[in-house]
C-alpha cells in the first residue's frame, strides 16, 4: 500500500541531497571507497567521473560504443572497469586517463561488472545468459558460470566469502560457489595447487598442449566445473533485475518486474524467502542494503525511491520524482552515502542528518548519543551518561534519529538548563532542568517538559521563547508555562537564535536575520545574509558568527556586518577561539579560520567531516559523524601573525617571522597586499619574487644578489630604474653594463662628469660602428675634431666643413673646402652668429654615489627600532633599579607597605599644578627675536632683492613653523591658541628661537658690504616660485630619536629622564612639519604615546608615595596606560607584587594572568613568567580581597589625570584640545597637567601638523 501523505512529507525532509548531476539517463553507479568520487556510466557511452563533495567533474572516458551499462572502482588500484552494449569490457587507469585493456568474450550486452575485494578477479553479467569470472592482472577469463536461461541482469561477488549472487529475467536468483576456483587459481589460497602460473590463469587443469585446448574450448563452451550453483531461489513471478547480498548476515536481497522486494536467508545447506515488500507500481530497477542501517533501498521504474525496514518488512520512507525513472541505485561502503540513477541524471543523498546535537559551555560538553546525554569535560577528558532520554524520536531501521539540536542556557548560572529540538510532530520541544551534582552520576531520566515548535532559545535566566507552527513567538517560563505571545516582525520567521544578551533573541526569515526586542517588540537592528543554520557567539559576546550552507557572516553585538566569506563546500561548524578574534571553522574537508577583518586561511585538512565543540591554543576539540568525542592538533600562528599585523605589534610580527613556521605564497600575498613587502622577503625563495619584493621596499642590494642569479636582462632593467630613483650610481652603472645599454650609459657618465669613460664610451662606438653613438659621445664631450671626423666618414662633407668653421679648425676647413669643389659641390655658407662650443656641464657633485634618496622605513622597522625588545636573542636590557622586579612571597599576607625607594621613585616632578588664569595669559613675542621682525637700518640689513621677498609669504602658511621661521612669534602664537587652545608658551620659547635662526643662512657679502640673509627652503631654490615655504629644523626623523631615548630611561627606572624627555617631544610637536599625511599620522600617534606615558609616570610616582589601598589603585591604573609590551609586562608585575602582597589575591591572579597573555620574547627575561604562575596557583588557592578598590577591569575606563583616579565609560568628561588627556568636567578652563601647554575643555580644530604643500 502507498504510505501517507505525512510521511511522504517527512521524508523528504530527512532525505538530504548532497549532489546532483544532469546528463543523459545513467545506467550504472560505482562509489570510490575513499575518495569522494562516483562514477556514473551513462546510455550515450559515456562514463563521467564527479567528486560529490565538491560537485566537479573530475574526468570523462568515451571509448565505447553504445550504452555502458556497468562501472566500478577496484578497492586499491587506481582501476575503472566498465562493460557496455559493445560487448567489450574496458579497464582503465584514472591516474594515466586511459584505457588499459578490452577484455573480449561476451556475444551480448554486458549489464554489469564488478571487481572482488581480494584477488585479481572481475566478474561479469550478460545477456549471452553467462556470467564470467575474469584476471584483470593476465587478462583472461579463467570461468564461464551457466545455467541462466536468459538475460543475466546483474552478478556480484559476496564482501567476505567465495560467493557470488546473480540475477535473471529467467525469474530465478542463483547463488554460485567458487571456491574450487578460488583453489586452482589463486596462489597462496587455502588448497591451492602448486600448477604453473598458465594453467592457473586459464582456469583448467591438466597438462599436454592438446588436452589444454580442448579442455580450455570445452569450459568456454559449457562452463567449467570450477563454480557451481549453491542456491536456486525461485518466488519472483517476472523477470528479476537485480540481487545483492548483505555485508555481515546471511541475507540477500532481490527486485523483480512483478513490483516485488524479496528478502531471502541462507545457510549452508538452504536458502529461503524470509518475507516479500510491496508497494512499488512498475518495475523494481534495483536494490540494496543500507550501508549503516537495516534498511533496504529500492528504486524503481515507477519514478519512485523506497526505504523498507527489514525488521518490521514494511516501507517507511518514500521518494518520488515527476519525470524521472530510476535505473540503478549504489551504496558507499563505508558512510552513509546513497546514489540513485534516472532518466536526466543522478543523485547523491542521504536518508537523515549525522550531526551530532551538542553544546558547550565552559570547560563541559553536552551531547546526544545513543538515547542518553553525556557530558564531555574538556580538562579531564571524562565522558559520561547524565541522563537517559524517554524520547525515541521517528525510528530509521535499528536507529533512532537524536533531536536535531541542543540549546544550552548560558544566563543560568546556578542549574544546567537545555533545550531539545526534535523534527517529530512537524517539530517540538524538550526542556530539561538538572542540577550540576547530578551531572556526575548517571540519572536513568530527568523530569522533562515538552511542546510542540518550530524553534525555541532562551531568552533570559528563566525564560525561553519558543515559534509554534502559527508563526508565533510564544515566551515561556521554565515550567513551561505560557507567559507572553508575540507576533514576529516578518511574518516568514522560521527559526529563533541566542542572540548573545538576555531579552533579545534572532529572527531568521528569508534571507535575513532580525535583532529582536519582545519586551519592546521592537526590531533592533537587521542584516541581510544568507539562509542562516547555526548562530556562534564568541565569550564576551562581542561578535557573532552566522554560519550558513556555503558561507560565514561576523558581525558585532549590535549586528554591523564585519565581513563575510563564501565557501564553495558546504560549512559544517564552527567556534571561536580563547582570544575572541580568531573564528575557526570546519567545511567537508578543511579546517580554516576566519578573523573580523576578513582574513581567511587553511589550518590543517581532514578525512572525515567534523563538528567544533571548543578551540584551546593547539587544540580543536569536537564531535565526528559517529558521535564520538576526538581532539585535533592544530597550528594557528598564521592567524596569530595577521592578527599582529593587523594590532601593529611589530615586536611579536618579527619574532614570529624569525623562529615559527610560516611559509606558502598565499602568505606572500597577503604580506604583499597589506603594505608589507620587507617582512614577506623573508619567506621568498623563489627568485623572481624575492626581486618584486626587493624592489617594492627599496632592497637594493637584496635585488642586486637576486638579479646576478636570475641572469636576466629585464631584472637588470629594473633593477636600474630603482637605483636610479634613489641615486645609487654604481648600481645604475652595473645594471646598465650588464644590459649593454649603450646610451642610457654615455648620458649617465655625461651628468656624472666622467669624461674618462664617456672615451671609453666612444672608441665603443667606433668598435661597434655606431655612428650616432660616436657623435652623440664626441658632443657629450665636446670634442669637434670627431664629430668633424663623424660627419666626414658618412658622407656628410657640406656639414663636415660647417662644422670645422664655425669652430675656427682651419685646416680641416680648407681640406674639406677643397674636397668640396673636387665633388662639385657648393661650400656651405656660414652661419651668421658668433659660435659657442659647447662643453660637458660640470656635475654638481663628483662622487662614487649621489646623494641618495632617502626611501621610507616602513613602520613595522620604524617601530621596532622604538621598542624596548625585538627578540628573545636581542641584548636584553634589565628593567632599573626604580622598577621593583622582586616578589617577596609571605604565606601570610601583609599591608602594602612604601617598600619601593628604587632610584628615580622619589623624585618630585614639581608639576605646578596651582596655577591661576593670568599666569599663562597670552604675552607678546618680542620685537628683536626675529631677524625679519625688526625694521631698524643698518648694516646688518641685507638691501632687499628685486621683487618680493620669500619670508613675506610665509606668516600666510597655516603652519605655525612657519610663521615662527619668519620671526612672526605673535602670528604663530595666535595660531596655536586657535588650533589647540595653546595659553602657556614659556615651554615654546626655545623652539622658536631655534627655528626662527635655523630658517636662514647668513652669508658675507662684497668689501664694505652687509651680511646676506638667504632664506633655507624645503620646497626649491626657485626664486619664480614664490610660495616655497621655509625647511623646519624640528623634524620627524629628530623628534623619533628622542622617543627611543625616552624609552630607554623609562626601562633604567630613571622616571625624571624619561619624563623630560617625553615632555619636550610634546612641546617640540606643535613645531613638526610633516610632509605627507603618513607622516601626518604618525605626529598625532606620537603625541598619543606621550601622553600615555606621561601619565604612566605621574602614576608611578604617586604610587611611590602612597601606601595601602591607594598604592594599590595606582598600580592597577598604571597597568591600563598604553605602554610597549615589555613596559606594560613592568606595570603588570610592579601591580601584581603589591595586589599579592596586601592580600588582594584575586586581582593578583588577573595581574599574573595578563603577564601570561604577552608574548613569550617579553615575559620570559628574568623570572617574570615563572612569578605570574607562582602568584596564579597561590591566589587561585585563597581566592580572596583583602581590600576592596576603586578599580573594576571589566569596565572600560581612562585614568583622570589631576586626580588620577578612573573614569568610566559614559562618565562625563572634559578633555585637553591638544593632547587628549581626560579630566572631570569641573577641570575645564584649567591648563592641562600633561602637555603644560593647552586649556581644557575648549572646542578646536585640533592641531595642524601637515606642510600645506611641496611647491
Amino acid at each position: 500500500s502507498e504510505p501517507s501523505c505525512c510521511n511522504r512529507r517527512r521524508f523528504r525532509r530527512n532525505m538530504l541531497t548532497k549532489f546532483e548531476s544532469k546528463s543523459n539517463r545513467v545506467k550504472g553507479l560505482a562509489f570510490h571507497h575513499h575518495r569522494p568520487w562516483i562514477l556514473t556510466s551513462l546510455h550515450n557511452g559515456v562514463i563521467q567521473l564527479w567528486d560529490y563533495r565538491m560537485g566537479t567533474l573530475l574526468d570523462r572516458f568515451d571509448e565505447h560504443e553504445g550504452p555502458v551499462r556497468g562501472v566500478d572502482f577496484h578497492h586499491v588500484q587506481p582501476l575503472i572497469v566498465s562493460g557496455g552494449d559493445d560487448y567489450r569490457i574496458k579497464v582503465w587507469d584514472y591516474k594515466l586517463r586511459r584505457c588499459l585493456f578490452t577484455l573480449l568474450g561476451h556475444l551480448d550486452y554486458i549489464r554489469t561488472v564488478c571487481f572482488h575485494g581480494d584477488y585479481p578477479w572481475l566478474v561479469s553479467a550478460s545477456d549471452d545468459q553467462t556470467i564470467r569470472i575474469w584476471n584483470w592482472q593476465s587478462r583472461s577469463c579463467v570461468s564461464v558460470l551457466t545455467g541462466h536461461n536468459h538475460y543475466v541482469m546483474c552478478a556480484s561477488f559476496h564482501p567476505k566469502d567465495d560467493l557470488i549472487v546473480s540475477a535473471s529475467l529467467d525469474q530465478t536468483v542463483r547463488v554460485w560457489d567458487i571456491t574450487g576456483l578460488r583453489k586452482k587459481t589463486v596462489r597462496g589460497s587455502p588448497g591451492a595447487n602448486g600448477g604453473g602460473s598458465m594453467l592457473h590463469d586459464a582456469g583448467v587443469t591438466g597438462s599436454g598442449g592438446t588436452s589444454s585446448v580442448v579442455s580450455r574450448v570445452n569450459a568456454d563452451l559449457f562452463g567449467g566445473n570450477d563454480a557451481i550453483v549453491k542456491y536456486v531461489l525461485e518466488g519472483h513471478d517476472r523477470g528479476v533485475n537485480w540481487a545483492a547480498f548483505h555485508s555481515s548476515l546471511p541475507l540477500i536481497i532481490s527486485g523483480a518486474d512483478d513490483r516485488q522486494v524479496k528478502l531471502w536467508r541462507m545457510n549452508e545447506i538452504k536458502a529461503w524467502e524470509v518475507d516479500t515488500m510491496r508497494g512499488h507500481t512498475n518495475n523494481v530497477s534495483c536494490v540494496v542494503f543500507h550501508p549503516k542501517h537495516e534498511l533496504i533501498v529500492s528504486n524503481s521504474e515507477d519514478r519512485s525511491i523506497r526505504v523498507w525496514d527489514i525488521s518490521k518488512r514494511l516501507g517507511v520512507q518514500t521518494f518520488r520524482r515527476e519525470n524521472d525513472r530510476f535505473w540503478i541505485l549504489a551504496a558507499h561502503p563505508d558512510q552513509n552515502i546513497l546514489a540513485a540513477g534516472h532518466d536526466s541524471g543522478m543523485i547523491v543523498f542521504k536518508l537523515e542528518r549525522e550531526r551530532p546535537a551538542f553544546a558547550a559551555q565552559g570547560s563541559q560538553l553536552f551531547y546526544v548519543k545513543d538515547r542518553y546525554l553525556r557530558t564531555f569535560d574538556f580538562g579531564s577528558t571524562r565522558d559520561v551518561p547524565s541522563v537517559s532520554l524517554r524520547r525515541a524520536g521517528h525510528t530509521l531501521g535499528t536507529t533512532t534519529s537524536g533531536p536535531r539540536s541542543l540549546e544550552l542556557n548560558t544566563l543560568n548560572s546556578s542549574d544546567v538548563s537545555l533545550l531539545m529540538l526534535w523534527d517529530v510532530e512537524g517539530g517540538s520541544y524538550e526542556l530539561i532542568v538538572l542540577n550540576p551534582e547530578s551531572l556526575q552520576s548517571h540519572s536513568e531520566s530527568a523530569e522533562s517538559k515538552r511542546g510542540l515548535a518550530l524553534s525555541a532559545v532562551f531568552l533570559s535566566r528563566n525564560r525561553f521563547a519558543a515559534l509554534d507552527k502559527n508563526r508565533q513567538i510564544i515566551v515561556k517560563d521554565v515550567s513551561n508555562e505560557k507567559r507572553k505571545a508575540i507576533a514576529p516582525p516578518n511574518p516568514s520567521t522560521d527559526k529563533l537564535f541566542f542572540a548573545g544578551t538576555a531579552g533579545r533573541i534572532l529572527l531568521r526569515s528569508e534571507d535575513r536575520v532580525s535583532l529582536f526586542e519582545p519586551q519592546s517588540r521592537r526590531v533592533l537592528a537587521e542584516l541581510q545574509v544568507q539562509r542562516v543554520k547555526y548562530v556562534q557567539w564568541n565569550k564576551d559576546s562581542s561578535c557573532v558568527a552566522l554560519i550558513s550552507k556555503h558561507g560565514i557572516t561576523l558581525a558585532s553585538r549590535e549586528l554591523d556586518q564585519l565581513c563575510s566569506i563564501t565557501e564553495t563546500v558546504r560549512v559544517k561548524s564552527g567556534m571561536w577561539d580563547s582570544t575572541n578574534r580568531v573564528f575557526v571553522y570546519t567545511t567537508l574537508n578543511h579546517v580554516k579560520y576566519c578573523l573580523t577583518n576578513g582574513d581567511t586561511g587553511i589550518i590543517r585538512t581532514l578525512d572525515v567531516p567534523v563538528y567544533v565543540t571548543r578551540v584551546e591554543n593547539t587544540k580543536l576539540h569536537c564531535l565526528d559523524r559517529e558521535c564520538k568525542t576526538r581532539t585535533l592538533a592544530i597550528d594557528t600562528t598564521e592567524a596569530v601573525f595577521k592578527l599582529a599585523l593587523e594590532d601593529k605589534n611589530y615586536v611579536e610580527v618579527m619574532h614570529m617571522v624569525r623562529h615559527a613556521k610560516l611559509c606558502g605564497r598565499a602568505l606572500v600575498s597577503y604580506l604583499q597586499e597589506k603594505g608589507y613587502p620587507e617582512v614577506a622577503l623573508h619567506f621568498v625563495d623563489d627568485l623572481k619574487t624575492r626581486f618584486k619584493l626587493a624592489l617594492a621596499c627599496g632592497n637594493i642590494e637584496v635585488a642586486m644578489n637576486t638579479a646576478y642569479e636570475m641572469s636576466d636582462d629585464v631584472s637588470w632593467h629594473r633593477l636600474g630604474a630603482e637605483a636610479l630613483r634613489q641615486g645609487n650610481y654604481q648600481v645604475v652603472e652595473m645594471a646598465y653594463q650588464r644590459t649593454k645599454n649603450f646610451e642610457r650609459l654615455s648620458f649617465l657618465y655625461l651628468i656624472s662628469g666622467n669624461t674618462d669613460k664617456l672615451r671609453k664610451m666612444l672608441k665603443i662606438a667606433e668598435m661597434r660602428q655606431d655612428v650616432m653613438a660616436r657623435f652623440h659621445n664626441s658632443l657629450f664631450l665636446g670634442d669637434v675634431n670627431e664629430r668633424v671626423r663623424v660627419l666626414e666618414d658618412t658622407g656628410q662633407f657640406a656639414l663636415a666643413y660647417l662644422t670645422s668653421m664655425t669652430h675656427g679648425l682651419t685646416e680641416e676647413t680648407d681640406r674639406l673646402a677643397e674636397r668640396l669643389r673636387t665633388l662639385g659641390r657648393p661650400l656651405p655658407k656660414s652661419i651668421g652668429v658668433t659660435p659657442v662650443l659647447l662643453q660637458p656641464p660640470t656635475p654638481i657633485i663628483r662622487s662614487e654615489n649621489w646623494p641618495l634618496l632617502s626611501v621610507p622605513k616602513k613602520t613595522i622597522y620604524d617601530t621596532l627600532d622604538t621598542a624596548a625588545v625585538d627578540d628573545a636573542g636581542a641584548d636584553y636590557e634589565p628593567a632599573g633599579e626604580g622598577w621593583e622586579t622582586s616578589l617577596d612571597v609571605d604565606t601570610s599576607p601583609a599591608h602594602p607597605q612604601d617598600d619601593v625607594d628604587g632610584v628615580g621613585w622619589d623624585e618630585d616632578l614639581d608639576l605646578d599644578e596651582d596655577l591661576t588664569p593670568s599666569d599663562y595669559a597670552i604675552q607678546r613675542a618680542p620685537q628683536d627675536l626675529g631677524p625679519y621682525a625688526q625694521s631698524s637700518s643698518g648694516s646688518l640689513t641685507p638691501t632687499p632683492a628685486a621683487g618680493r621677498a620669500k619670508v613675506a609669504d610665509w606668516c600666510n602658511s597655516g603652519h605655525a613653523a612657519d610663521h615662527t621661521a619668519a620671526g612672526s612669534f605673535e602670528t604663530a602664537m595666535h595660531l596655536l591658541n586657535r588650533q589647540i587652545a595653546a595659553v602657556n608658551f614659556e615651554p615654546l620659547k626655545s623652539r622658536f628661537m631655534n627655528v626662527a635662526l635655523s630658517s636662514t643662512s647668513n652669508v658675507p657679502g662684497l668689501a664694505l658690504g652687509g651680511i646676506l640673509h638667504l632664506p633655507i627652503l624645503r620646497g626649491g631654490t626657485d626664486d619664480a616660485k614664490a610660495d616655497v615655504l621655509p625647511v623646519s629644523p624640528v623634524g620627524l626623523p629628530s623628534v623619533i630619536q628622542l622617543l627611543k631615548s625616552a624609552y630607554r630611561e623609562f626601562q633604567r627606572g630613571n622616571f625624571v629622564g624619561a619624563e623630560s624627555a617625553f615632555r619636550n617631544i610634546i612641546a617640540s610637536i606643535p613645531l613638526v612639519v610633516a610632509e605627507t599625511r603618513t607622516a601626518s599620522q604618525e605626529v598625532s600617534e606620537l603625541l598619543g604615546i606621550c601622553r600615555e606615558y606621561i601619565t604612566a609616570i605621574r602614576i608611578k610616582n604617586a604610587n611611590s608615595k602612597s601606601v595601602g589601598t591607594r598604592q594599590m589603585e595606582l598600580s592597577a591604573y598604571f597597568t591600563h596606560c598604553t605602554l610597549q609590551p615589555i613596559h606594560l609586562a613592568l606595570a603588570l608585575n610592579l601591580a601584581m607584587s603589591q595586589a599579592f602582597k596586601g592580600g588582594n589575591f584575586i586581582n593578583a591572579a588577573s595581574f599574573a594572568h595578563r603577564i601570561l597573555e604577552l608574548p613569550d620574547v617579553i615575559t620570559s627575561k628574568g623570572d617574570m613568567r615563572a612569578k605570574a604562575m607562582f602568584v596564579v596557583k597561590k591566589s587561585e588557592e585563597k581566592a580572596r580581597n583583602e581590600h576592596k578598590l576603586q578599580y573594576d577591569e571589566r569596565n572600560p575606563f581612562t585614568v583622570e589625570c589631576l586626580e588620577l583616579v578612573p573614569i568610566y565609560k559614559g562618565t562625563p568628561s572634559s578633555r585637553c584640545s591638544f593632547c587628549g588627556s581626560t579630566y572631570f568636567p569641573h577641570a575645564k578652563g584649567t591648563v592641562c597637567v600633561t602637555c603644560n601647554l593647552s586649556v581644557i575643555g575648549v572646542e578646536t580644530i585640533g592641531l595642524v601638523s601637515q606642510s600645506p604643500g611641496k611647491h
